[in-house]
């Protein structure tokens, strides 16, 4: 009996078959255009012709994206040398200019559903792919495990990581497939999986895949995507200059812990003074406790510029506080991750810290220690994003 198909697949399926018939069309229109004159010319070619019904052949196979697809037609070359021959004759710039529009509407409208089938492949991905991610990070934290200095790691173990690896890997190719973007470290982890020794398995916890996940997880989201607006006109709604109470408070419990970890990523991604932003494990994973990491930089006139490690620990907890033992145990989970040692703890929460927390934490700071721990409090990100109201917008916490 053969294996139902899965609804995303078969949702990749269609738009794998949409991407193939827009290349081609794409191709056509290529075609078309190179055989089409630069000047006033008359005359039929049989090759332009034949290309023109399989245009429209093409074209008739393409399914709507939010109720769109592109219509024009490339024209004929008679009706090309018609209108060029008229607007010439009538000699008016609005005119030719409105000739040429119309010679080049169907590649317009082919640039147009060539953007709404990215979008919508970037939308249909967007959860499998996080699903796919956090797999990758349960098989390398099982392959951590398994890593002992330079004690080989038994054959059955390592064939076992390989093959889930390899998998899942696989799957993020499909799922990317050729209409988004690439990670940059992606040839790299390719070789290593390829080659598939202890070293290289390293090479893939340790530096590939935690470059090529930061990138993933930021390509989920693209910046350039509108925020819906619920008003038509602006300046209507200044004019009727509407009053009451304003609200500071955020509203932190519509963010999934997924949504936070990204909202923190993306203020350390454009604050000035940071560096080498990574987002590393996975949410909630039972690890070593780091979910960014970033380097900040102090430029002293007098001393020069110094960078430190910084590591700062993701906390949606809108209804409970930070205790003192989540803090003890988060400092000594920072020990595991030298060389180079972690300079500063950043622990931010969208909920608070309890009071004996933050006295353990500002007695701590005032002793002779080599790490650094910092809270951010719900009311310390509010401040943040106070100068930043597009990720309140983005993130809809208003």
């Amino acid at each position: 009996m053969a294996e139902k198909e899965s609804p995303i697949n078969a949702a990749l399926r269609n738009f794998e078959a949409s991407e193939a018939n827009l290349e081609k069309l794409e191709r056509v229109y290529k075609e078309l255009t190179e055989l089409q004159p630069t000047g006033i010319a008359f005359g039929n070619d049989p090759k332009y012709d034949e290309l023109l019904r399989v245009y429209q052949d093409i074209l008739g196979s393409l399914p709507k994206i939010d109720g769109w697809k592109p219509k024009e037609i490339p024209l004929e070359l008679n009706a090309i040398g018609q209108m060029r021959l008229d607007a010439s004759e009538l000699g008016e710039p609005d005119i030719i200019l409105g000739v040429m529009e119309g010679i080049e509407a169907p590649g317009r409208e082919l640039a147009e559903y060539r953007h709404r089938l990215n979008r919508g492949r970037r939308n249909l991905i967007r959860k499998s792919l996080s699903d796919v991610i956090e797999l990758v990070d349960d098989v390398l934290g099982e392959l951590r495990g398994n890593i002992v200095k330079d004690e080989p790691m038994p054959v059955k173990v390592k064939n076992r990581i390989l093959e889930k690896l390899r998998g899942l890997i696989q799957e993020i190719k499909t799922l990317l497939g050729s209409s988004l973007q690439w990670p940059s470290g992606w040839s790299n982890l390719s070789r290593h999986l390829r080659f598939g020794e202890v070293c290289d398995l390293k090479d893939i916890l340790n530096h590939d895949w935690p470059n090529v996940r930061a990138e993933l997880s930021a390509g989920l989201y693209d910046q350039n995507e509108p925020i819906p607006v619920q008003v038509e006109d602006l300046g209507k709604l200044a004019d009727a200059q509407p009053s009451g109470r304003i609200a500071t408070r955020l509203k932190w419990k519509s963010l999934t812990p997924e949504d936070f970890e990204r909202l923190l990523f993306l203020l350390i991604s454009g604050a000035e003074g940071y560096e080498n932003p990574e987002w590393l494990m996975k949410t909630n994973a039972p690890d070593k406790g780091r979910d960014l990491s970033v380097t900040r930089i102090i430029d002293d006139k007098l001393s020069g510029v110094r960078r430190f490690r910084v590591i700062i620990q993701c906390k949606h907890w809108p209804k409970k506080s930070i205790s003192v033992s989540d803090i003890s145990t988060l400092k000594e989970q920072m020990n595991l991750w030298g060389p180079p040692r972690v300079d500063v703890l950043i622990i931010a929460t969208s909920g608070r810290f309890a009071t004996n927390a933050v006295e353990w934490i500002e007695k701590h700071n005032n002793e002779d220690n080599a790490l650094r721990i910092e809270m951010w409090p719900e009311s310390h990100l509010e401040r943040l994003l106070a100068e930043r109201p597009s990720f309140i917008a983005e993130f809809r916490l208003r």
